[in-house]
């Protein structure tokens, strides 16, 4: 799920409202392998946790963060995908230990991962989501449960309620001590990376190539920013001419709302044209029909080891929810931190314990 950017509030935008009614309205009827030490790690990592980890601590843990996530997410649509994005970027930087979260020191020189160039945009509703879902726990949990076992709860609870798949959480996850906003560039994915860029990362992150297009599909909702695609729509790779691949119609609509200099940077258009608040598998059906928002994206059923399994799961609702259900427990046990020696349970989740 490379680059996966949440929208402004629907009611603070004009401009993102805009572009979202005309892409549905010209668009809605379209056609729709790591090395072996990483991945021994992330199999033997997932060993450790457990779906009922909190059985007798806090058995009421799901219910708890479910309190929370179903009324965010009735309240600002958004916390969805952006919940989604959090978890990714704070996995695939230090592991899923929610160092992502923490706050950079005041007068300290060197920045918090969540204020890295990358993570600027990543949406406060994600924030705010995993707090206050941290906040009623510790009301009756006190000390037991990491932040960042509760940022993994919530992401799953987001994509439920968003019409997709509910699967189990596994538990144990400590949260992090280390938080470097220098170490999160060469960690996350480029709107622009080829499949070959991609794939190198996932790898080294002991996931596969089915993995990477199966987590991608997350973009089957949420938004992206004009300055994550605008090189597509007029300068594609320095070509001076936009990306041949991409619809005429979907280029026409994206550029009149994203010009190529000097443009509203709050505009957003949607990864998914056709159904971009609902957790389905069209964005599979729009990669096909050269729908894709992201040149990452396209370039998926471009490439002849990713495009059959794009055609397979724009094919099949159920295979996509259940391989999705699998990756993002795969990726849930990226360098998961166990242990006093490793990691620490804070109270507060954007502070360090003292």
């Amino acid at each position: 799920m490379p680059v996966l950017t949440s929208s402004s509030s629907i009611s603070s935008s004009f401009a993102f409202t805009c572009l979202t009614i005309f892409l549905l309205l010209i668009l809605h009827n379209s056609t729709a392998i790591s090395s072996s030490k990483t991945a021994a790690n992330v199999t033997h990592q997932s060993r450790q946790l457990s779906v009922n980890y909190y059985a007798r601590s806090c058995p009421q843990l799901e219910q708890l963060v479910g309190s929370i996530t179903s009324q965010q997410f009735k309240a600002s649509p958004v916390s969805g995908p952006a919940t989604i994005r959090l978890f990714f970027h704070d996995c695939f930087v230090e592991g899923c230990d929610a160092s992502i979260i923490i706050n950079s020191e005041p007068g300290n020189k060197m920045l918090a991962e969540k204020d890295a160039a990358d993570n600027k945009d990543l949406r406060q509703e994600a924030f705010e989501s995993v707090m206050k879902a941290k906040a009623v726990v510790e009301s009756r949990c006190p000390g037991v449960v990491s932040c960042a076992d509760i940022l993994a709860i919530a992401a799953r609870d987001y994509v439920h309620l968003a019409g997709g798949p509910y699967y189990q959480v596994k538990k144990g996850r400590w949260d992090g001590k280390i938080s470097m906003a220098s170490r999160v560039a060469s960690n996350i994915p480029q709107a622009n990376f080829t499949v070959d860029q991609l794939l190198k990362l996932f790898n080294s992150k002991g996931l596969t190539l089915e993995d990477l297009v199966v987590l991608s599909g997350a973009h089957t909702f949420g938004f992206a920013h004009c300055q994550n695609f605008v090189s597509r729509l007029y300068d594609y790779r320095g070509s001076k001419q936009p990306d041949p691949v991409i619809d005429p119609r979907l280029l026409r609509a994206l550029r009149m709302s994203c010009p190529h200099y000097g443009g509203n940077a709050d505009v957003v258009a949607p990864f998914d044209v056709t159904t971009p608040f609902v957790f389905d598998h069209a964005y599979y059906g729009n990669l096909e029909a050269k729908l894709g928002l992201l040149a990452s994206d396209q370039a998926l059923s471009l490439d002849p080891r990713t495009k059959p399994i794009v055609q397979a799961l724009a094919q099949d609702k159920q295979k996509f929810f259940q391989a999705f259900a699998a990756a993002m427990e795969k990726m849930g046990s990226i360098g998961v931190k166990r242990g006093r020696k490793h990691g620490e349970k804070r109270k507060d989740c954007s502070l360090h314990m003292l």
